[in-house]
């Protein structure tokens, strides 16, 4: 993927972006890291602080694209809270927050 593919190029990297996304998911599946989404439909990971020097946008992906329960049930309960929906466009074009959803911008 190319969001990680500075972190794979380094010694350990594809170790280190693997224990990141299990310690995600497993925080998302005990409920101590939930997911913000953005009024554009952003998403971004709030309590995750081990992440490894993944962005929440290449966690995200990670994720979706191994079709984690975990995320899945997660997303559920985030978009009827927020009242919206995740936006693929918004997560194609690269939106996120640095913050845990407080500020969102792409860059």
């Amino acid at each position: 993927m190319p969001c990680d593919t500075r972190i794979i190029a380094e010694p350990n990297g594809l170790q280190r972006v693997q224990a990141a996304i299990a310690r995600l998911e497993a925080a998302l599946a005990a409920g101590t890291v939930s997911i913000a989404i953005s009024a554009g439909g952003a998403i971004a990971f709030r309590n995750w602080r081990d992440n490894g020097g993944l962005s929440d946008l290449c966690a995200y992906r990670r994720l979706a694209a191994s079709n984690s329960p975990a995320l899945r049930r997660a997303l559920a309960r985030a978009e009827a809270l927020a009242g919206r929906s995740l936006n693929p466009q918004a997560i194609a074009a690269g939106v996120h927050s640095h913050d845990g959803g407080q500020t969102w911008g792409s860059h």
